[in-house]
């Protein structure tokens, strides 16, 4: 969910299509990930104390343990260092495959655990030297080529990139077939702003997903993110700047078209879901392989971005989707990560359509309530959020259509339905001061600004820019399998019992999905997509309380099992916290000490005034 406050216009035209995605390893990080976590004393079976990871050496393995090697034919002993993710991808030639390994050795793997003072293993997650275990199968699968990265010159898509060092990032298309096709993915190494930067850079995990990192380099850099460190930035796998992108101009089209139609009409629904399937035969014609498109393969493409560069340790920053990533990537690859920032946060274990509704809930009642709190506000506008709800369900049953005039296109037809101002409160929350104003006029018979602002959203667009099909490829694969319409329907009745039935049928800006998901046909990832990330990297979780994208309640959900996590809630702020004066300035703290970041900004920040209109009309 992209849109941004400022930057590329492409950017905020496409800030309804984002959101974020899920992961296939367990909790915790990689599977057999040597650790630090240790049960007390006295704590038989309890929960592990957890304490800053090592940086040399790992556990179970003293200084004159014999070196690892094949214990038999079809065996491997444990070496320092080893998880089963790693152990997967160079024998079976599949990295994804760790659960093989894992449900042949069960019982080896559980007792050393035991053994080392664990209750469990927690499935594989711990793993100790010396520990033999036998391999499913015992031909050695081809060997993944090791990935590089290859200097180029930097793209000027958005402008020249000043102080700034370009490159490809090497990799399999599909790590299962090592010896298949590779992908060449932009990377920007951007310098730190100060001349003596400290040693560990940023990377940074942008989101959609399908949005192309390199577009936000300028916000970033403008906020100072760079201020004391290098910055990595990484066009992911599909995304535009990336070797073979995954970019459908016909859903590109769609969006620019729906202004037009129904939000809600089951015949848009067909438009959308004939959109993708044009997409997706002309890309599979091309010999893309929509399947590789998924956050496991994305997260191993940040594991090897660190190794290629050569960098010892160093800091995520993420955003939307990027969160996702950020949080399957620490749990599959904690090795080499200092600390980890999540930016308007999506959890791995609760991300489904329907998901959507409690993020839209939570800005509403926040937005609602900001006006409450400012007299003006409350005086000229005392029943706002019950005009704002009583205005979707009368458009819904008539929908209203006017001409509104849009910069670079014109004079255009928009028609708003209960769906279409349901979501339009999305781009509202991140421009929220005429809110209550653009609700009152629409309640007295004056559309104009919503509409304006409604297709504004979607023209001219950003077309050819937004990686719809990697979007699709997430969504397709790792959401929609794990609920089922009833259950989404439920989530958006539990949300907004005031809405009609037509309203809740469609997630908030995902609507139809599950309709273009049988045109882009992916199979369904693995269940343990939904399992919770649980790590003792230092983590900040920083969100806006306006946020109806991904709301600020996730932030504190997936602190509960990051011990070591700092939460932040800024008041007034959308989706997206960094290039807020406030959040950027507790996130390059965070970076500088990940224990007692300055959060001394946060209580200064408050919602924008609303703007109230002529005293001359009140809310009906």
């Amino acid at each position: 969910m992209p849109i941004r406050t400022r930057g590329t216009a492409a950017a905020a035209a496409m800030f309804l299509t984002g959101l974020t995605v899920l992961s296939a390893v367990p909790a915790h990080g990689a599977p057999g990930a040597a650790s630090v976590r240790l049960t007390s004393a006295g704590e038989e079976g309890g929960p592990p104390v957890v304490t800053r990871p090592q940086r040399v050496g790992q556990p179970g393995r003293a200084s004159g343990d014999p070196p690892p090697g094949p214990a038999a034919a079809g065996a491997y002993t444990v070496a320092s260092g080893d998880t089963l993710w790693d152990l997967a991808h160079r024998f079976l030639g599949d990295a994804l495959r760790w659960d093989s390994v894992y449900a042949l050795n069960r019982q080896t793997i559980e007792g050393a655990a035991r053994r080392h003072g664990y209750a469990s293993s927690d499935r594989g997650h711990w793993v100790f030297p010396g520990t033999s275990l036998t391999l499913p199968g015992t031909e050695r699968a081809p060997a993944q080529p090791s990935p590089r990265f290859e200097p180029a010159a930097c793209p000027t898509t958005y402008g020249p990139l000043e102080h700034t060092r370009c490159g490809f990032l090497v990799v399999p298309e599909k790590r299962s077939h090592p010896t298949g096709r590779t992908l060449r993915l932009a990377v920007a190494l951007v310098r730190s702003a100060s001349p003596a930067p400290r040693p560990d850079p940023i990377v940074f995990l942008t989101g959609g997903p399908g949005a192309d990192a390199l577009g936000n380099i300028e916000e970033l850099t403008e906020a100072g993110v760079n201020r004391d460190r290098d910055l990595v930035v990484l066009s992911q796998r599909g995304t535009f700047s990336s070797q073979r992108p995954l970019l459908c101009p016909e859903i590109d089209q769609f969006y620019a078209d729906r202004v037009h139609l129904r939000y809600d009409a089951p015949s848009t629904g067909d438009r959308y879901a004939g959109a993708a399937a044009r997409c997706h035969e002309r890309l599979t014609a091309q010999g893309v392989d929509p399947t590789a498109y998924n956050t496991s393969e994305n997260a191993a493409d940040v594991a090897d971005l660190r190794k290629a560069l050569g960098i010892r340790e160093w800091n995520v920053l993420s955003h939307s989707y990027g969160t996702q990533l950020a949080l399957t990537y620490m749990r599959m690859f904690p090795q080499g990560v200092r600390s980890v920032t999540v930016d308007g946060v999506v959890p791995p274990s609760e991300a489904t359509p329907g998901w959507t509704w409690s993020s839209m809930r939570e800005s509403f009642d926040n937005i609602v309530g900001a006006c409450a709190a400012q007299p003006s506000c409350r005086r000229r506008y005392p029943d706002i959020g019950a005009t704002f709800l009583r205005m979707v369900g009368r458009l819904e049953a008539r929908p209203v259509t006017t001409y509104v005039t849009v910069p670079q296109v014109g004079r255009v037809k928009v028609v708003l339905d209960g769906g279409a101002l349901l979501n339009w409160m999305v781009r509202a929350s991140h421009a929220p001061a005429d809110f209550p104003l653009a609700v009152d006029e629409l309640a007295h018979g004056h559309p104009e600004r919503i509409a304006e602002q409604w297709a504004a959203a979607w023209l001219p667009g950003s077309q050819g820019m937004f990686a719809h099909g990697f979007s699709l490829s997430v969504w397709c694969s790792e959401w929609v399998p794990f609920e089922t319409p009833g259950e989404q329907f439920a989530k958006g009745r539990q949300a907004f019992p005031e809405l009609p039935r037509s309203v809740l049928a469609q997630a908030p800006q995902l609507p139809f999905l599950r309709q273009a998901c049988q045109s882009w046909p992916v199979p369904k990832a693995p269940d343990s997509v939904r399992e919770v990330t649980r790590s003792d990297i230092p983590t900040l979780a920083i969100s806006g309380s306006f946020d109806a994208q991904t709301g600020a309640q996730w932030g504190r959900f997936v602190a509960r099992t990051l011990p070591r996590s700092t939460v932040v809630t800024l008041a007034g702020v959308a989706h997206g916290t960094f290039d807020n004066p406030c959040g950027a300035e507790v996130i390059t703290s965070f970076f500088e000490d990940p224990e007692h970041p300055d959060t001394s900004c946060v209580s200064s920040v408050e919602p924008v005034p609303f703007i109230v209109g002529d005293e001359g009309t009140g809310s009906s």
